[in-house]
């Protein structure tokens, strides 16, 4: 033991030592992230949390939905500009979507961008039936897929990700999924990182935030459902090494970015303390949790922080080191060699260059594309047009019903309330009118109205129906009844 007096009198070992400890006495909420980080090339992880820990993957699904779409097209099954039909079945899913109506025709090729993009729900539906027939049959390949790649702990139920208690995943298996794209589908892999999509005019980015904008970004998806929180499984390539960095459970859109560019930062770096790391094997090495999945609907979709189902995030902050022990963080940033502030790993300019032009219909080049880009174009436009000239129809009734009814009004003082009410418009637009055509000079109209409110207010709690009786000739003499208000 008297050899082991020099070391621990070495100020740098107390201090990590002491750091370690404190790790230890600090641990971190439980299930609150998980974490992976692992080489794309040998699998070797390079730094796990939670790691197999059962999840639930939202979105990160449409990774598979897109592997077992490209196997298929490679194996000749199917090309990518075979064309699709959209389904009631598949019109009929919840946002992210496109929004096709039943009957429109799209593209494989299309049809994977706007998924690997937009994160369209009703494509994916779009996809696992030209691929598997049905739903039910796509789920059965993806499932018999994530048994022969060693996805031990995935099981899916539909191919996009919205809830479903059958559908499970792992950081583990994730990670293990993102290597089998890179490794079997190298000549499709470029549906991972299409930096937007146009259709029409509309442009969406993709919904990765590492794309275009965290140096070396070229890989994979985002996923969000209440239950999961915020997931990404993400890739990156620097001096000719690629990382995979899984991330699920995180706060926000934007949390999630971070924390995987925090992960792949630490992951490219290296200096003299690597030594103190211990290997952690390779990511099909990972033993798995037998476990149920953390539900984490309170925390993200609480009453005081209502969520949609869907990956579209505009959160744009995050705490340095949110859901990390401060002590594990200093312990772990000894570590690595120093890295930039999470408010600088994604604040560069979106650098990703021309999206990807996605159209409805067959495959077109040259001006046909042209043709198609402007119909989808003009499709949109006057989806706008009828969706703006509904709602002012719903605000404000046209000129002439609102002239009939103010003459109506004007001649039947006592049934101009219910007149009002009928119309679906405020009393005093309509009140205006009326009072322009003074159509009886001996009366006055604030004493010709305000009595009629009071019959008028009963026949509204049995079903609106119009005053049967106008109001009592005496009453408009009374000077009480005039100065009480309308309502």
């Amino acid at each position: 033991m008297h050899f082991l007096r020099p070391l621990l009198r070495h100020p740098l070992l107390n201090l990590i030592l002491l750091v370690a400890a404190l790790a230890v006495a600090t641990p971190r909420a439980a299930y609150a992230e998980a974490l992976l980080v692992v080489e794309a090339e040998t699998g070797k992880v390079l730094q796990a949390e939670n790691a197999t820990m059962p999840w639930y993957p939202a979105s990160v699904t449409k990774i598979m939905t897109a592997y077992v779409t490209l196997k298929a097209v490679k194996e000749g099954r199917l090309r990518l500009d075979s064309v699709l039909t959209v389904s009631p079945v598949a019109a009929s899913q919840s946002p992210s979507k496109m929004g096709f109506k039943p009957g429109t025709q799209v593209t494989v090729e299309n049809a994977l961008a706007m998924v690997m993009v937009k994160s369209a729900n009703d494509m994916a539906v779009v996809l696992a039936e030209g691929v598997g027939g049905s739903v039910d049959g796509f789920s059965g390949m993806m499932n018999a897929t994530a048994q022969r790649l060693g996805m031990t702990q995935t099981s899916y139920v539909n191919p996009n990700g919205l809830p479903a208690d059958g559908q499970i995943t792992s950081a583990r298996d994730l990670a293990i999924l993102a290597r089998a794209v890179i490794r079997d589908l190298p000549e499709y892999e470029y549906f991972m990182h299409i930096p937007a999509i146009r259709f029409g005019r509309r442009t969406t980015n993709n919904f990765n935030k590492l794309i275009g904008r965290y140096a070396g970004a070229d890989g994979f998806k985002t996923g969000f459902i209440c239950a999961s929180g915020y997931n990404l499984v993400a890739s990156a390539t620097r001096d000719g090494k690629r990382l995979i960095a899984v991330v699920l459970g995180s706060t926000s859109g934007q949390a999630r970015a971070v924390r995987a560019a925090q992960l792949l930062e630490r992951g490219f770096a290296s200096n003299g303390l690597g030594w103190l790391r211990p290997s952690l094997g390779t990511v099909d090495n990972l033993v798995p949790i037998d476990a149920t999945p953390p539900n984490l609907r309170e925390e993200m979709c609480n009453g005081k922080r209502k969520r949609p189902a869907t990956d579209e995030d505009a959160d744009t902050t995050v705490a340095t080191g949110a859901g990390e022990s401060p002590a594990l963080a200093f312990f772990s940033a000894g570590l690595q060699a120093p890295t930039a502030k999470p408010s600088e790993l994604l604040a560069t300019a979106y650098t990703a260059g021309e999206p990807m032009v996605v159209y409805t219909g067959p495959k077109k080049t040259g001006t046909e594309l042209i043709a198609a880009v402007a119909a989808d174009d003009q499709k949109q436009i006057t989806r706008r047009g009828k969706k703006s000239r509904v709602a002012v129809a719903a605000k404000k009734p046209d000129a002439d019903k609102a002239k009939s009814e103010a003459k109506t009004a004007a001649s039947k003082p006592a049934a101009k309330p219910a007149a009002v009410r009928h119309a679906n418009v405020k009393p005093d637009a309509a009140a205006k009118p009326a009072a322009a055509a003074k159509p009886v000079a001996a009366v006055k109209p604030a004493a010709a109205a305000k009595p009629a409110a009071r019959p008028a207010e009963k026949p509204a709690a049995s079903g609106d129906k119009p005053a049967a009786k106008p109001a009592k000739p005496n009453a408009a003499a009374k000077p009480k009844s005039e100065s009480k208000p309308a309502g």
